[in-house]
Parts: structure tokens; C-alpha cells; sequence
């Protein structure tokens, strides 16, 4: 049987909590941030999170079997 590894890509953007879920950054942080409302700022600093049995969770388990 071949051994399991962590997709590379998935590695690098989500981490697992310990509950199980998966939580990662939201997109839209790079540039343009100056005329942002504060409530808008607020929101956007949380992260992520995506249930395990979810169906992008359940990828998630595929792409990162070792974690």
C-alpha cells in the first residue's frame, strides 16, 4: 500500500482544530484595506471554520490524512 501524504497545497492554507474541525485565513487581505469600515475590518480578521462532516470538510479529511 503507498504511503499517505498531506496535499501540499492544503497544508500551507488549513490548520485542524482541536474539535476536528478546519479553520483557514479569508481571501481579500493583500491590498486596497485603507477605506474599510471598522465593522467590516472586525469581521474580516476571523477566521474560517469548516465542519468536519461538512462536504468540504470531508475533502478536507482526504487532502490531509497525516493531520
Amino acid at each position: 500500500m503507498p504511503k499517505l501524504k498531506n496535499h501540499a497545497g492544503a497544508k500551507k492554507r488549513f490548520r485542524k482544530t482541536a474539535t476536528g474541525k478546519y479553520k483557514n485565513r479569508k481571501a481579500g487581505r493583500r491590498h486596497l484595506l485603507a477605506p474599510e469600515k471598522a465593522s467590516i475590518k472586525r469581521e474580516r480578521r476571523q477566521a474560517r471554520i469548516t465542519a468536519a462532516n461538512s462536504p468540504e470538510g470531508k475533502l478536507l479529511k482526504k487532502y490531509l490524512p497525516m493531520q
